[in-house]
Formats: structure tokens, C-alpha cells, sequence
């Protein structure tokens, strides 16, 4: 049987493998006009904020923008990014599975998750990157279930089954498949000796 790390495939992915390197930031006490401005700058979705030493205090995403200012009819110079932002920072480790992030994103509702390492922010990911690879990974588990299946039937055409020989009528512990027919083993020695 051919195992996944054989051919160079690990069976699990990793944070670390679609997570967007390094983060967009911006200090907490830019305005969210300038927020704005680095979004489109970099054509991102979300910045992460960032306090004193770069440490990331919250997140803010293009959602945050339009209800937290827009919908007030607030004037985005006058605010800052630390009274938009969602704080704290839902964050993961890069070593957790994408499962685990996709579960943590379910069930707290957010899109997003700030990855963090040994303490600083290394990257992000979203739902998006999550859902950009996963046409790879079903295509994955499909070769691998072939892989598997053709793996399983060798297997089966090699060993003996037990059941009625379809010659004979007798039942057999020992039939193997000749031709489209079970045979039992003084069926098969016959059919040689033809």
C-alpha cells in the first residue's frame, strides 16, 4: 500500500501552508481614513492593529468600517483605528491543522484568525484562503481513496473466498475467480487440465 508521505503528501495541512505572510498592520492610533487607505493599498480586507512594541491589539476589516463608521455617519478622520477595531485578537498557532482553524472560525463567528508564534504575529488567515485550497484537497483525497481502492481490490483478487463454487455448486473455502467465475479448487484443477 502506497502511504501519503511515500509520494511526498503529508494527510494534514497546516496553518503555516495557506496563511497570508507578513500581516498588514497599523498603529492604533491612525485615523480610519488612513485605515481605509492601507486597505486599498495593499488590497486587503483587514488590517491587524498593532499597540506600543508592534504587539496586535484587534483587527479591522472592511465590515468593521462600514458599520462601526459608515452606518453612524461618522467622519472617518476624526476616529481612530482603536475605537473600530475588534479587540482582542482571535489568534492560532501555525502548527494547528486547518481544520482546527476552520472549527475556531465557526464557532466564534469570525472570518479571520491572526496567527502568532513563539509571541509575535507572523501572519493571517481567512476563510478564504481555507476555501481557495480546498478544491486541491478534495482532489487529494480523491487520488488517495483511488490509490487506496486499487490497493484493496489487488488484495482481493489475490486471496481466496469462501462461498459456493459456481461450477459445482459446492461450497469452498478456497474459490478464486477464473473468468468471471468462482471456482473451487478441483473446478480450477479441471479447467486446466482441458
Amino acid at each position: 500500500m502506497i502511504r501519503m508521505a511515500e509520494i511526498g503528501l503529508r494527510t494534514r495541512m497546516l496553518v503555516r501552508d495557506v496563511m497570508s505572510s507578513p500581516p498588514i498592520t497599523v498603529d492604533e492610533n491612525i485615523s480610519i481614513d488612513q485605515v481605509a487607505q492601507s486597505l486599498k493599498e495593499h488590497r486587503v480586507g483587514c488590517v491587524i492593529v498593532t499597540g506600543k512594541e508592534g504587539k496586535p491589539l484587534g483587527i479591522i476589516t472592511e465590515r468593521d468600517l462600514v458599520l462601526r463608521v459608515l452606518a453612524k455617519n461618522l467622519i472617518p478622520s476624526q476616529i481612530l483605528a482603536k475605537e473600530v477595531m475588534s479587540s482582542p485578537l482571535i489568534t492560532i498557532d501555525p502548527s494547528e491543522t486547518l481544520t482546527e482553524a476552520a472549527r475556531r472560525m465557526s464557532r466564534l463567528n469570525i472570518r479571520r484568525l491572526g496567527v502568532m508564534y513563539k509571541g509575535r504575529l507572523v501572519g493571517i488567515i481567512s476563510s478564504k484562503d481555507i476555501l481557495a485550497i480546498t478544491p486541491e484537497l478534495i482532489e487529494t483525497i480523491q487520488e488517495k481513496a483511488r490509490i487506496e481502492s486499487a490497493n484493496i481490490e489487488e488484495t482481493l483478487e489475490a486471496s481466496p473466498l469462501a462461498g459456493y463454487c459456481d461450477n459445482c455448486g459446492i461450497w469452498s473455502d478456497d474459490l478464486i475467480e477464473v473468468e468471471g467465475q468462482f471456482l473451487c479448487e478441483d473446478c480450477r484443477t479441471e479447467l486446466t487440465e482441458e
